[in-house]
Formats: C-alpha cells, structure tokens, sequence
C-alpha cells in the first residue's frame, strides 16, 4: 500500500522531484544532488519533462506553501520555485527579458555600471603600475604585468595542493569541519569557466581547474578559497552535516539559476578575507616563497583595489549582449577595453556569457559579493570587535539556508 507522507515532506519530496527534471531539460541544472538516488532514478525514468507542465507544477507548489513547513524553510523553498518557473518558461521558448530572468533566478535587480566608475579604476591601476593613465599604455602594462605573474603550467599543481593545505589548516581553525571531508583538484580545458566545485556528498568535493584562463599568482589563493576553504566545499559540508543532517531535505540538491547560487558564489568571492583577513597577500607571499615562486604583495594588493572597480563589466557585458541587442562583436570588444584583455580572452569570458545555461550566472558573482558584502560589513560596523562579528556573520553563511531576500531584511533594520 502506499505510504502517506506528512504534507511538509510531500511538499519537499515534490521540490526535489521538480528540481530532478530540470536535469533531464539540460544536464547540468542539477549542480549537486546528495539525496535519495531512488527519487532521481524514479525521476529519470519518467523522461524529458514538458517545460511548461513543469513551469506551471513549480507554480502549483508555490501556492501549496508555507504547508507545515517553517516560515524560514517555506521561503527559500519559495524563492527557489519561482526561479525554477521561470527557467522551465524559457526552456518552453517564452520571451522573457534578462532583467527580468535575472530578478526571478536570483532575486536581484540589476543595472549598467556608471562607465565613470571604471574609468576611475583604470586611473588607480595606473598608478599601481606605475605608468601612464592612457588606454594603450595602461593595456600594454596591464598585460605585461599579467603575463609576469602568471603559474608556470609545470608549477600549478604544487601551488594548488600547497594553498589547499594552508587554507584548510586556517579554515579548521574556526569551523568545525567534518574528520572525513576531502577535495580532489583536478586540470582541465575547454571549460567556459576558471574553475568549478563538483560536490559529491558524504563531504567529498572534486574541483576542476580549467587551464584555459592562465592561472596568476594573486589569484590562484582567491580561487582555492573560492571552490574550496572555505568557500562551496566548506559550505556544502556544513549543510549537509546541519541542514539535511537535521532534517532540511531540500538542502540535498543545488539548482543552477536559483537565489542559491547568489548566496553561494557571494559566500565564495568572500572566502579568502574570511579565511586570512584582508592582508592575505601577505600570507600568500610567505605559501608561494616556500615553493620559490616570487609573488609582490604589495604591488599585488593595490592592483587588486584598484581593479576591484571592475566588477560589474562582465555583468554589464551581459545587459549588451541579452538586453540591449548588441552582437558578440561589440560586447568582446567592450570587454577587451575595460578589462584591459586580449580578443583571446574576451571571446573565452563571452563563452560563458553566450552558454544556455550560464548565460545569466555573472549576476550571482557581481550582486552576491555587493550584497553580501554590505550584509557582512553591516553586522561588524559598531562591534567592538568587528573582524570577529564579520567572522560569526561569515558563519551563518555557512550554516543557515539564507536568502537574498532575507539578507536586504536584516540590512534594513
């Protein structure tokens, strides 16, 4: 006979059934699942889903809401169902505009960047380097001074596993990780991407490092921290030990184009300052001397403030390209000129811009470091201590099923 479930764990089961059959739309919407395999082979077995049966069932269980279910859990399951109506609407060849496809993923509003802002950031790294504030000048330098600090391909794995070990001895300190947890780096190439977090539960992680995108010295501990400690696999550990461990079914599965992953990659462009604290060039130069690898701290720290300003041109490449009608063209060269890159890499970065599935992604990396970033300046601003009040604040992102939505609350009182 079947078996009755209680109406907060049939809404979850749904969730995750939903969710499930987004993978079967385009493989790789499912980011990590570590639930029952049964219900994914169960969901599998059904076949191709009908987009616009699915859009309207993630609907449907919106509606079914709160349930039984708590008032904090009821509104990320929530957020997270209206982001997966509006994915199922595009996969049924709605017209969706991208401001709009962005707000219902990720629950954010974006605009274009005043252009001021990184005219402002070129002068700073002029001055970083030490040359003259024009654009031809400040290109040639910008790419001398990448191509200077770039890994040597045969040194690459060494500095991975050497920052790996560094982080996670920091990371164990204040965190309370799991005895078995383990990541497995990998090399790889012909990704639209500079590296990746494949989370395959039981606190196991395998990152991919694409070689594609030349590694630089200044950022490879960004990167580390980032895919790693204590970043997604940090995060995906602790979930999973407090969330799904106690009981949050709907913590077993991460969606691609969900609030999720502006939490997620804003946590993780956070992960190096949480972990060392702002003066981890100088940490880094003492991790790369060890391996003989020279690394300028100082020089490092003020060409990263002074890109800093950069941020949003990938997001406002975007806009160009889903928004404004501007074709691949234009945008790789709007690239090259504010990022200050070669064709090469603009047309790598327009990869990832053009890809179904990734196309509105930049967004989580340009909104989730801004708003997390206020949220965790916010709660150390009148702390007597405010590097240990931005630590605590840091670990709720860890812990907690937090929201964009829930965040901008906390912010405005």
């Amino acid at each position: 006979m079947p078996v009755y479930l209680p109406a907060d764990d049939e809404i979850v089961t749904e969730y995750l059934r939903i969710g499930l059959a987004f993978d079967l739309l385009e493989e790789g919407f499912v980011d990590a699942y570590t639930g029952d395999p049964a219900l994914r082979a169960q969901v599998r077995d059904e076949g191709r889903p009908d987009p616009a049966v699915l859009a309207r069932s993630a609907a449907q269980l919106h509606d079914r809401l709160p349930g039984d279910l708590p008032a904090d859990r009821a509104e990320f399951i929530g957020s997270h169902l209206r982001a997966l109506e509006c994915s199922a609407r595009k996969f049924a060849g709605e017209d969706i505009g991208f401001v709009d496809e962005v707000r219902a993923y990720f629950d954010v509003d974006i605009a274009p960047q005043d252009p001021q802002v990184y005219r402002e950031s070129h002068r700073q790294l002029a001055d970083a380097l030490g040359v003259a504030d024009d654009p031809e000048t400040l290109r040639a330098a910008y790419r001398a001074y990448r191509r200077a600090t770039e890994i040597p391909a045969d040194r690459l794995g060494d500095c991975v596993t050497a920052f790996a070990s560094a982080l996670r001895d920091e990371v164990r300190k204040s965190v309370d990780l799991p005895v078995a947890e383990t990541v497995e780096f990998e090399i790889v190439s012909d990704q639209p991407w500079s590296g990746f977090n494949y989370y395959l539960g039981g606190y196991r992680s395998r990152v991919a490092i694409n070689t594609d995108v030349p590694q630089q010295l200044s950022a490879l501990p960004h990167l580390v921290a980032h895919e790693a400690y204590p970043g997604h696999h940090t995060e995906h550990c602790r979930k999973e030990e407090l969330l799904v461990g106690g009981g949050q079914g709907e913590q077993t599965i991460f969606l691609v184009n969900t609030p999720q992953c502006l939490m997620a990659e804003g946590l993780a462009d956070h992960a190096l300052r949480a972990a060392i604290g702002p003066d981890w060039p100088l940490w880094a130069e003492t991790v790369y001397a060890d391996l003989g690898l020279r690394f300028d701290a100082h020089r490092a720290r003020a060409v990263g403030e002074a890109t800093a300003g950069l941020l949003a041109v990938r997001q406002d490449a975007a806009l160009l390209l889903h928004d404004r009608g501007s074709d691949a063209d234009e945008v790789t060269t709007y690239l090259a000129r504010w990022l200050l890159v070669g064709e090469d890499r603009a047309r790598q970065m327009l990869r990832f811009l053009t890809s179904g599935l990734w196309r509105a992604y930049i967004s989580t990396y340009v909104e989730g470091y801004r708003l997390l970033g206020d949220w965790l300046d916010a709660g150390a601003a009148d702390a007597p201590d405010p590097a240990a009040a931005r630590a605590r604040r840091f670990g709720r992102l860890l812990d907690e099923p937090l929201t964009p939505a829930r965040l901008r609350a906390e912010l405005a009182n």
